[in-house]
């Protein structure tokens, strides 16, 4: 590996330390990838890059439209709705409450699934339940956490896009395929969470009256409604009658937000004008945060590849694909329990060695998925990520205290990952 490899190595050290102190993670990825460009005598390799993802078509449709659709859910609080009709009957069932809370999390995570939204309407509604069912407030944190690797199955999801469009399938295939090993980090999570639970003693803690009586104003003026609580499933239905039911119409991910904004519009009744509003803020915010991270990884990715460490590393995966396998799981959810992100890690990592994983024996589609999955776990398990922090503070307790219950079955969910993930 040429002096421009090891150089990378220490980029790499420096850049992880910055994103540990929480530094901009757009200007990390970008500023690391243009700087190895610069000392790679390769400037323009990072500028193209920049370029070449920004107008990414596939990407900008996918992601942009999921985005708006999901602001306009949040804007009409179908998304309260649906959470109000899902956690209805899970009063009073003991130690179960724990798995039963991450699971429905994990599948509302599915219609909406950004990670800090679902845990915001979720949160407000299970966490004071659980605190008044005598949890532990660290444990009713970790409860909705838990849940929040449900957006792995979601077609809106930044990493399902990008994945599958390097690998040229669609993104329901790319979900078909990654979809039982999804579940799995779900369910292996939601059983190690109470178990972990059980044994710390969780449901011995004292049961509270009031847990948050504001919360409780706020939402006794809020009304349910059965119709408003299906808009946010719309897309998600769309997208499989006609994936597997009807092939013959082409279903993509922008055509089905689109009907589902159309029809979140028709129910709510609400201003057009502010509704409109909602839905292009929307993809404005996506693309500038979403896509934002996606164009630094590219510049990353471009730098890492002039540097030559890819290339090495490369070398070092055909010797052995479990290597790569381990490598693309071990990897990647560190990078996200120090980062607290799992787009960052997952997205350097697809951007500069997934493309070549064919060389080692591998797929890109089983390379890609296996790393954002395990970053996704690796986020869930963070006590400095951004949701952590979230649900800490609804339910009042140290993220660090929250992390613990988390870390430990998602170390369990990713060891499993890379045995069986082919």
């Amino acid at each position: 590996m040429p002096i421009t490899g090891w150089i990378a190595i220490l980029v790499l050290i420096v850049m992880c330390y910055m994103l540990i102190k929480q530094y901009e993670t757009r200007m990390v990825l970008f500023g690391g990838g243009f700087i190895l460009c610069c000392i790679s005598l390769a400037p323009m390799a990072g500028l193209n890059a920049f370029a070449k993802t920004m107008t990414n078509g596939a990407l900008i449709t996918a992601i942009c439209s999921a985005t708006g659709f999901a602001y306009c859910v949040t804007y009409t609080e179908c998304d309260r709705s649906l959470v109000h009709y899902l956690t209805r009957p899970i009063r009073n069932v003991g130690i179960l409450m724990i798995p039963i809370t991450s699971l429905l999390t994990f599948a509302i995570n599915i219609a909406i699934p950004s990670a800090a939204g679902v845990g915001a309407v979720v949160g407000t509604t299970l966490i004071p339940l659980l605190l008044r069912a005598g949890f532990k407030p660290a444990a009713a944190a970790a409860a909705v956490l838990m849940g929040t690797t449900g957006s792995l199955l979601s077609p809106g999801l930044s990493h399902n896009a990008y994945v599958s469009d390097m690998a040229h399938m669609s993104i329901m295939d790319l979900i078909s395929y990654h979809g039982i090993y999804s579940l799995m980090i779900g369910v292996v999570g939601a059983v190690g969470l109470c178990i972990v639970c059980w044994v710390l003693g969780d449901n011995k803690g004292e049961k509270m009256a009031e847990a948050n009586p504001a919360a409780d104003a706020e939402t006794s003026s809020f009304k349910p409604s059965p119709i408003k609580a299906f808009v946010p499933l719309i897309p998600i239905i769309l997208m499989l009658v006609f994936t597997f039911w009807i092939p013959s119409v082409k279903m993509g991910v922008a055509p089905a937000m689109l009907i589902g904004t159309i029809v979140c519009l028709i129910v709510a009744m609400c201003d057009p004008q502010q509704f409109s509003k909602q839905f292009f803020k929307g993809m404005g915010d996506s693309y500038g945060s979403i896509m934002g991270i996606i164009i630094a990884a590219g510049v990353l990715a471009a730098g890492l590849t002039a540097s030559g460490l890819i290339k090495g590393l490369i070398a070092l995966m055909v010797q052995s694909k479990e290597i790569a396998q381990w490598g693309g799981s071990i990897g990647p959810f560190v990078l996200s329990v120090l980062m607290g992100s799992g787009d960052a890690g997952a997205m350097a990592f697809n951007s500069a060695v997934t493309p070549h994983a064919q060389e080692f024996g591998m797929q890109i589609h089983s390379l890609g998925s296996l790393a954002f999955l395990a970053g996704a776990a690796g986020r869930t398990a963070s006590p400095i990520a951004g949701i952590t922090i979230l649900v800490a503070g609804l339910a009042k307790a140290n993220p660090f205290d929250v992390a613990k219950r988390t870390f430990l079955p998602m170390v369990v969910a990713v060891i499993l990952l890379a045995i069986f993930m082919r």
